[in-house]
């Protein structure tokens, strides 16, 4: 691997278009990165005895005891919740209610034509909505249907899929992904990639909103981004999320998705045609449609109870600005225990998602508490329930330990390259901050080109938990291998990277094998670091591009960040 001797190059992309953050600093060694090490803790952190890392489970006290010790040993001190005599813990609690559903049975009607629903076959349903006790039977019975189209109002973008049409107490069927995907011509919502408005969680968001009953989103692989065992794995397990003050305003009944056939089948018995109407609501003038005579009808018991998981939060003080932050972040959760799969393995381990990144975290912490002492304080954080809708970033962009105005910026890490060295790297969100110039010239030092944003389609930007940092306003930096594998067996290599993609992603079989190659995960680790150290030792902020969403919430607190030469 190429060593990049100086950021010199970097401070002078940045000097003619905004406030140079970045100084020389020499990078690591590639030697200062160990393969040994990240496989070891991801070999541990994917262990069957951490049981999937569940949150609020027997298995996240050994997740704290493994990095808190890790970190501690790095160099770094304990940078969580603040104590009555002035000492930090290892964590950060984080206040959470627990959802789970058990019994749960559904049937769409139309006149005489029925359909059973199995849970985890036709339909997945869950629910954040709480119980009025910890134990109650939620059923909603013969409930009108209504297609709204991909259930978006977007104001700014001239788009009300709902018109004036009242779902208040209905259930309403809605598109995955956004309206560009199928037709990016139309460019109503950026072409192929993505927004938010085409994100799961906002689409039972936006049901709260307008009042509806419950949500079914119609799965599809290639609009979602994954298949239908992702849909079932994930929402089959206990759900999360963040104690709200009165949850009915933002959460349903019914937050269910269904397999594409079953929509098929509902609309034809309702005399309308699926795929014709999917064309329609791909335009702004497309109104909703009630299903004639369809209903909805489903039940589940229901446990809701309140529980308490933890972010893991390590700190090394800067030496000239330590009130100043630069965050590492990655999430340590998994999806726990689940349903036995077709080999009887109920464990979801999550060796790339994300014990590859947690490991990240840890060997970044090494290396940069061996070198010279950074002028700004780094913070990383392990963050909890990601895979429960980022509540732990969630939670810590509400309830920050450090001032968000005053963190410079950070960069996230999320399921690591262990396939090999590649000829590229993705900016996941590219065109967003000035942080993309700063990873380009460390990208492309090592001889690598950037690459067009591959997870643009799927809404990747709106998946990890630097999201919830950048809606406040936090500049993160967000990043993956791409490109070409440059080192034989390449054949092997795009075998092993689309199985996983494939069978492996939220499945048990997520599990570590001893013989990944971490070369790939050590050039990013490279790039984070130069990232990292370059907002660490320059007085400099970064800042979001024009035309960026979250520019006008950094825009607010400028005054709390001093300018220096």
């Amino acid at each position: 691997m190429r060593i990049v001797p100086s950021l010199a190059a970097i401070a002078a992309v940045l000097a003619v278009s905004a406030p140079a953050i970045a100084q020389n600093a020499a990078a690591p060694a590639a030697s200062a990165f160990s393969g040994e090490r990240l496989s070891n803790d991801i070999r541990i952190l994917s262990a069957d005895d951490f049981e999937g890392r569940g949150i609020a489970t027997p298995a996240e006290q050994k997740v704290i005891d493994h990095l808190s010790k890790g970190y501690a040993a790095a160099g770094f001190s304990p940078g969580g919740d603040l104590q009555a005599d002035g000492t930090r813990l290892w964590t950060q609690a984080v206040g959470l209610n627990r959802f789970q559903v058990s019994n749960a049975s559904a049937q769409l009607k139309v006149g005489d034509w029925s359909m059973p629903l199995a849970q985890g076959e036709q339909i997945v349903m869950s629910t954040r909505l709480p119980g009025q006790t910890e134990q109650a039977h939620v059923m909603l019975r013969n409930t009108p249907v209504v297609f709204v189209g991909y259930g978006i109002d977007a104001p700014e973008r001239n788009w009300d899929d709902f018109k004036d049409v009242d779902v208040r107490g209905k259930i309403i069927v809605v598109l995955v992904n956004d309206a560009d995907f199928e037709e990016p011509e139309l460019n109503t919502f950026g072409g192929r990639a993505m927004t938010y408005y085409g994100r799961w969680t906002y689409k039972y968001e936006e049901a709260a909103r307008q009042g509806a009953a419950g949500v079914l989103i119609v799965h599809e692989d290639r609009p979602a981004a994954y298949g239908w065992g992702t849909v079932k794995n994930s929402w089959t397990a206990p759900q999360f999320d963040i104690v709200r003050e009165d949850p009915s305003k933002e959460r349903v009944a019914v937050e269910a998705w269904i397999q594409r056939d079953v929509a098929v089948q509902l609309f034809q018995q309702a005399g309308l045609d699926f795929e014709a109407l999917k064309v329609q609501a791909r335009q702004r003038d497309f109104r909703p449609v009630e299903l004639p005579g369809a209903t909805f009808s489903g039940m589940y018991d229901l446990t809701s109870n309140k529980i308490e998981t933890h972010n893991v939060v390590a700190r090394l003080e800067g030496s000239t600005w330590p009130d100043e932050t630069v965050l590492y972040t990655g999430h340590w959760d998994h999806i726990g225990v689940g349903s036995p799969d077709a080999n009887g393995d109920a464990i979801f381990n999550g060796a790339v998602d994300n014990a590859s990144g947690t490991a990240g975290l840890l060997e970044l912490s090494r290396v940069i508490a061996a070198g010279p002492r950074p002028k700004r304080s780094v913070v990383m954080i392990s963050f909890t329930a990601e895979e429960s809708g980022l509540l732990g970033s969630v939670y810590y962009a509400a309830n920050p330990l450090y001032p968000l105005e005053k963190t410079a910026g950070g960069i996230n890490m999320d399921s690591a390259n262990i396939y090999g060295r590649t000829s590229g790297f993705s900016i996941v969100g590219h065109g967003q901050s000035n942080l993309d110039e700063l990873t380009t010239s460390a990208v492309e030092a090592q001889g690598r080109s950037v690459l067009p944003d591959g997870g643009a389609p799927a809404g990747i930007y709106f998946r990890s938990d630097h999201f919830p940092l950048a809606q406040k306003g936090v500049p993160m930096a967000y990043g993956a291998s791409a490109g070409d594998f440059r080192d034989e067996p390449i054949s092997a290599r795009i075998a092993a990277r689309d199985d996983y993609r494939a069978r492996r992603y939220h499945q048990a079989d997520d599990e570590w094998s001893a013989d990944w190659d971490y070369r790939g995960q050590i050039e990013d680790l490279t790039v984070y670091y130069q990232v990292g150290m370059g907002l660490a030792n320059n007085g400099g902020w970064p800042e979001w591009k024009s035309g960026s969403e979250f520019g006008p919430a950094r825009a607010v607190s400028a005054d709390q960040r001093p300018t220096r030469p």
